[in-house]
């Protein structure tokens, strides 16, 4: 098999994995009504939840990272991947809210492992040219991935009990774990055999156009991950919908604004890139700038129909940074640093974005309304604008680019 076909296999088994990622991370928020109700919780120890496993998810990562430079990735990745699913099984076994946290916590744990070493991984099975549309599409199992677990939480949550919710999506994760362990190394990793000793990761904090994408990914990660908390509640709270009904609704716009957006971004970042260097930091800022007047939209509208539409087009524009914005640390990092790399910007997007926001966004709603919480969430959006501006700048300057 030629390394173009094999590629192609590692694409396909990859999308998949991060699709169940996604999946197994979502589904809670689907249920977060149920979970309110049947343990009795406020608004801000459901969005502590969400909160838990993402400071769990970042802080593994940076252990992973260093490790992920120096064995093979396929490895971790499957392991990681059958972790995060037993976890995920046993979050339908607690019988108190404590037991949960500590569940998903325990989530964090494997998809830290996975979400580290498996970007730099699938990027080098391809040539430069093609790696925004490639990451595009690695980054399209976050909408997906999202869309479907509010779709199979609120379904499976309403009909069947939140408890089997859980356990149904966490058993395809651990098969398909398993099929990872046999994914070859890339060409461009077993060329390398040189390990970069823990004090040359340094040169990470000094990489200006690195340290300015991750805050622009951090921005944005802060919105989505409210978005993802939240939209749900406030579709049930606002518009009267049923669980079931606001988990399908905001699934399908997610996947539907995912879809479009990410191609969209990856296509724009690769044909723009022929005619500019910068062309990852042009969609990027574009990205934050364009979407912040819809999600405002959103919060202002009266009728679901008119929310549904605004959130779509606000969803679209925020998901188009995600491809380019991998490809660019992939360009930006050498290979025996991109694990670490990665392992980093999980770090820094997740401690300043969803480890926070979903909890911060709730003590805004339990204090002035669940609509206040994600006005503010949309608005934060401008800054991200600002940090892309600076990281294409910072690129010119690090990286001599036109």
């Amino acid at each position: 098999m030629n390394d173009e076909k094999y590629a192609r296999r590692v694409l396909t088994l990859v999308f998949c994995l991060s699709l169940f990622n996604y999946i197994d991370r979502q589904v809670l928020y689907a249920v977060f009504p149920l979970l309110k109700a049947d343990l009795r919780l406020s608004d801000a120890q459901l969005g502590f939840l969400a909160s838990s496993f993402m400071i769990v998810y970042m802080c593994v990562a940076p252990f992973v990272g260093y490790f992920g430079d120096r064995v093979r990735r396929p490895l971790i990745i499957g392991v990681s991947a059958m972790f995060w699913s037993v976890s995920t099984l046993f979050s339908g076994l607690i019988r108190n809210y404590g037991q949960l946290a500590f569940t998903r916590s325990a989530v964090g744990v494997g998809e830290a492992g996975y979400g580290t070493v498996c970007p730099s991984f699938l990027a080098e099975w391809f040539p430069v040219e093609k790696r925004a549309r490639v990451m595009a599409t690695y980054a399209l199992a976050i909408p997906a991935g999202s869309a479907v677990g509010y779709l199979l939480g609120g379904f499976l949550g309403q009909h069947f009990g939140w408890r089997n919710a859980f356990y149904m999506v966490a058993v395809p994760g651990m098969l398909l774990g398993l099929a990872a362990l046999f994914l070859k190394e890339t060409p461009e990793k077993t060329g390398r055999s040189e390990h970069i000793p823990l004090r040359g990761y340094l040169a990470l904090f000094r990489n200006r156009t690195f340290l300015l994408v991750c805050l622009s990914q951090s921005i944005g990660t802060f919105t989505v991950g409210g978005l993802a908390a939240w939209m749900p509640s406030y579709f049930v709270r606002t518009f009267g919908v049923s669980v079931a009904k606001a988990g399908f609704l905001f699934g399908a716009v997610t996947v539907a604004a995912g879809l479009a957006g990410n191609f969209a971004g990856g296509w724009a970042a690769d044909w723009l890139h022929k005619r500019t260097k910068r062309a990852y930091f042009v969609v990027g800022y574009l990205s934050f700038f364009l979407s912040i007047p819809f999600g405002v939209g959103a919060v202002m509208a009266d009728g679901l129909n008119a929310c549904l539409a605004l959130i779509f087009l606000a969803e679209f524009f925020i998901f188009a940074y995600s491809g380019p914005y991998h490809a660019a640390i992939v360009e930006t990092v050498p290979v025996t640093m991109r694990s670490m790399a990665f392992a980093v910007d999980i770090f820094i997007i997740h401690a300043l974005g969803d480890a926070v926001s979903p909890f911060l966004l709730g003590i805004v709603s339990d204090a002035a309304g669940l609509p206040a919480a994600i006005f503010l969430a949309m608005l934060y959006l401008l800054l991200g604008g600002v940090t892309s501006i600076l990281a294409g700048e910072a690129y010119k300057k690090e990286f001599h680019a036109a």
